[in-house]
């Protein structure tokens, strides 16, 4: 966990040198789970045989216990395990991740190297099926479309199943549960009093336009907010604001442009405490 809060730390302290912005207001997440989601992996709709290797390799580590390892690393204080991609060449027998390395427990970069628990698994993924590991870092809206497009093998990237998604890829059985949590400043005491999602929503729904809350763009809490009939989110009045990363919109809500974020809730913490220890 402290190499992934170094990570973060280094995102954000960039941001925050950008921003020219002295801020030493606080990050709060409300602990309380506005959805409920799943995470699997996107295979490309020609290689059905990947899709076979795909899901017997996630009963695997399921069953032998080496996917709550992996877990352990992340959300337990354990020690990650970075991984190295190699070059693109056709010419050899590769498997070709399609990521986004802003996602942080689920991909980040420390270095040159990727870290986070889908990019473990791709590595193990690559070695089980004796190939050789390829990750293609892009934007996030841009991973399904790329398997899509067979210009990678596979998404791994914090994916939440949903029909669109289905559009460019099929999806592997489900590695992880993962649900959508609000982060506020902490002074802010709009939500201190609300303990259910309902209430939390209900709230959210009330806001009009002129409040602002960042997303991760493409990501699952951007359909929260601007709404999604495949996802059953009926979306917000307040303003959605896209960003590249959630780092980028917890900073860009403590400067005071704009008032929440919503995002992924593993990611939701590491970038908090990230973002607190930095103030």
């Amino acid at each position: 966990m402290k190499k992934l809060l170094a990570a973060v730390l280094t995102a954000v302290l960039t941001v925050g040198l950008l921003a020219g912005c002295g801020s030493t207001k606080t990050a709060e997440v409300i602990e309380v789970d506005l959805t409920s989601e799943e995470y699997a992996f996107g295979v490309d709709k020609s290689q059905p045989e990947l899709l076979e290797q795909v899901n017997a390799f996630i009963a695997k580590i399921q069953e032998d216990g080496t996917l709550d390892e992996i877990f352990d690393k992340y959300f337990g204080g354990g020690e990650p395990t970075p991984v190295e991609s190699a070059a693109l060449d056709e010419s050899k027998d590769q498997l070709v991740v399609a990521t986004n390395a802003a996602f942080e427990p689920f991909e980040y970069m420390e270095g040159e190297n990727y870290v986070g628990i889908d990019m473990e698994i791709a590595a193990l993924l690559a070695e089980e099926l004796d190939q050789e590991l390829v990750i293609q870092n892009m934007d996030f809206d841009a991973v399904c479309l790329s398997v899509g497009q067979q210009k990678c093998d596979i998404a791994m990237a914090g994916l939440t199943v949903s029909e669109e998604r289905r559009e460019y890829v099929t999806f592997s059985d489900t590695y992880y549960q993962a649900s959508q949590r609000l982060i506020v400043p902490s002074d802010d005491t709009t939500f201190d009093d609300m303990t259910d999602a309902d209430s939390i929503a209900a709230a959210l729904a009330e806001l009009d336009s002129s409040v602002k809350i960042g997303v991760q763009q493409g990501t699952t809490g951007n359909s929260y907010v601007e709404g999604s009939e495949d996802l059953g989110f009926p979306g917000l009045e307040a303003a959605c604001q896209t960003y590249k990363s959630g780092s980028l919109a917890v900073q860009d809500m403590l400067n005071g442009n704009i008032d929440y974020v919503i995002i992924d809730a593993a990611p939701a913490a590491a970038i908090t405490e990230a973002i607190n220890e930095m103030q």
